[in-house]
């Protein structure tokens, strides 16, 4: 096959081929990402089918595994499929993974739960996911390649950065599912069996992708290769054996896609994870705010794609980890005065002050989520990190002694696990309630549940919340519900001793008396500065990851260049990008501070930038052709 001049493709269009092999390779992408994505946005869903019938540690270790195993395998599909596509063909490999993906996601959606088949569920479940971060691992570089071997030399950012549009559109493909089979089904109905369709419905998109792929051709640069019989036959020892090439794999990871995928981790899924969890937006709301900011901002990797073609891919990657370093502190704390400004003015006037005995307060670093934090001074930093409020730890109390939380005038007792024994549950109800109270005092944004109590706890309810004056005569004389034993039992409104003969009993539904919780006031949310904020987050994403497949690909030769870009590439994304939660959230409960846990993508993306622009060569007009 004729290899094409860079003066032949200066001014022509884009071929018909070329727009087939940019098609077929970025949907396939898309959807395999929109399976990836799947498990992440639904896995309250997923937890509440396969691990709700086991213990809580059971139940956690294998939420967290089923989590994490599509993350950590990433890198090994790489090295598998890479191998592969290295010594086969770049077409042929990454048709083995979509169908590895599609059928995963598609066996997850009708796969029987824990109340069906037991323990087997969940172990079938983690399998799955394994393979999906398997397939995911060897899906991307073979794209990429693929794609980029097919491009002209002068064009590659801008054909190649179609691809990078995948991770976002399969993100945002995914929220959009989710969002309009919620709103058809209702929200019961969805948690009771529509979460499922958004993975069956992944079977249409394998047969469609399937069917354009196998249309298509080997890359030129491949086929060359192969007919000139410069194919390497060992690409796993070739590529990370021999230094000359373990060299540019090293200064791909860490001059290139680490800093690339915390600052992509950060602008896409940690701005969901602050929203949700850290500023208590509702999560509906806060799915349509990222739709939007992923649906203006996605043009632009595109964009950076093709302005790499004139400047360099350098200095714009280099360029959006500046960016992002200078600017994640304010752009955050922006975002949480545009989201939950009731928040932001508690944090600023109330901060709270544990004192506990020296050595009480450990690094709550939980990558696996199955360590448990039992001290007394851990369950009080968990506790208030969880709920957002800043604090200091003071280790001046006697060795042996509870941590106390101080909010205001307020001073609170927590209690250390181990030794409450049998009693753990019921402190820890009582210490959240008497945090909560004092928080609620101090201006932070909490409500309170209704909740349903029997009229033999009813008096009990009155006593234990004096602030609320509630009236118990007013109560018993409102609305009531009569409801039999059994299913006061099962609501765990009351016990079998408690029940005492009774065949039914009488509930109230008391306003205002149930579980504390954060909130964000739907009134108060500034839709427009959220967006804008995120909107600038997804640019720096797109500035980092539009020209990261060209300069990758460009980086290794033809015989291995498969194997060699994929391993970095997944590393990076999914070991640097996929400890982001853990390490940001142990961050921040080890200083009491929401935002601390910044200093990772910052420190990380700073690592990038001094490697990156020290030691990464600009790799732009390279010849793909020469094999090296």
């Amino acid at each position: 096959m004729a290899t094409t001049s860079v003066a032949d493709t200066s001014s022509r269009g884009m071929t018909r081929e070329e727009k087939k092999v940019i098609f077929a390779s970025s949907l396939g992408t898309v959807f395999e990402w929109y399976d990836f994505y799947l498990y992440g946005s639904l896995a309250a869903f997923i937890g509440a089918a396969f691990f709700s019938e086991y213990p809580e540690a059971t139940r956690n270790i294998f939420a967290l595994l089923a989590f994490a195993a599509g993350f950590l395998v990433r890198p090994f599909g790489a090295l598998v499929f890479g191998r592969i596509g290295d010594l086969v063909g770049r077409k042929y490999t990454f048709l083995v993974t979509i169908m590895i993906m599609g059928l995963s996601t598609f066996l997850v959606g009708i796969l029987p739960g824990s109340g069906s088949w037991g323990i087997a569920a969940p172990i079938i479940l983690i399998a799955l996911r394994m393979l999906q971060g398997l397939a995911l691992g060897g899906e991307y570089g073979g794209a990429a390649t693929y794609v980029a071997e097919h491009a002209p030399d002068n064009r590659r950012g801008y054909y190649t950065s179609w691809i990078q549009t995948t991770a976002t559109l399969g993100l945002f493909l995914s929220l959009i599912v989710i969002l309009v089979i919620q709103n058809w089904l209702g929200k019961d109905a969805f948690a009771a069996w529509g979460w499922r369709i958004p993975f069956i419905l992944s079977f249409v998109l394998l047969g469609i992708s399937v069917w354009i792929r196998l249309s298509l051709s080997e890359s030129p640069a491949f086929q060359r290769m192969k007919d000139e019989g410069k194919g390497s036959k060992a690409p796993l020892s070739e590529a990370f054996g021999q230094w000359k090439n373990a060299k540019i794999a090293l200064l791909a990871l860490f001059g290139l896609t680490a800093g690339q995928a915390v600052v992509w981790y950060t602008g896409q899924f940690y701005a969901l994870f602050f929203l949700q969890n850290v500023l208590k937006v509702d999560g509906q709301a806060v799915n349509i705010m990222i739709a939007i900011a992923l649906l203006l901002g996605t043009g632009f990797f595109v964009f950076f794609g093709w302005l790499s073609d004139k400047i360099g891919r350098k200095p714009i990657i280099m360029a959006g980890l500046a960016l992002a370093i200078l600017t994640y502190f304010p752009l955050f704390k922006a975002l949480t005065w545009a989201a939950n400004p009731a928040l932001a003015a508690a944090q600023q006037n109330v901060r709270a002050t544990v004192t506990a005995a020296p050595g009480d307060c450990k690094f709550q670093f939980n990558p696996t989520g199955t360590a448990k934090f039992t001290t007394s001074c851990d369950i009080a930093t968990s506790f208030l990190t969880r709920n957002s409020v800043p604090y200091d730890v003071v280790a001046t109390a006697a060795p042996g002694t509870a941590a106390t939380v101080k909010i205001g005038e307020e001073t609170v007792e927590s209690y250390d696990a181990v030794a409450a024994g049998a009693d753990a549950k019921a402190k820890e109800t009582a210490f959240a309630k008497s945090v909560n109270i004092a928080l609620q005092d101090g201006g932070y944004p909490l409500v309170r549940d209704p909740v349903k109590v029997v009229d033999s706890k009813l008096d009990a309810l009155v006593a234990a919340n004096p602030k609320l004056a509630l009236d118990a005569a007013a109560i018993r004389a409102g609305a009531k519900t009569t409801v039999p034993v059994d299913q006061a039992i099962k609501d765990k409104l009351i016990t079998a001793e408690e029940a005492a003969g009774a065949t039914e009993v009488a509930v109230y539904t008391v306003p205002g008396a149930g579980a504390f919780k954060m909130v964000a006031d739907p009134a108060a949310v500034n839709w427009t500065k959220v967006i804008a904020i995120l909107f600038v987050l997804v640019i720096y994403v797109t500035m980092v990851y539009g020209p990261i497949a060209a300069i990758l690909v460009e980086m290794f030769p033809t015989r291995i260049r498969y194997t060699g870009m994929s391993l970095p590439y997944h590393i990076g994304n999914g070991w640097f990008g996929g400890l982001l939660p853990a390490t940001v959230f142990a961050m921040s409960a080890f200083k009491g501070d929401i935002y601390y846990g910044l200093w990772y993508p910052i420190i990380v993306a700073a690592m990038t930038l001094i490697i990156g622009l020290l030691f990464v060569r600009e790799t732009k007009g390279t010849d793909l052709h020469d094999v090296k």
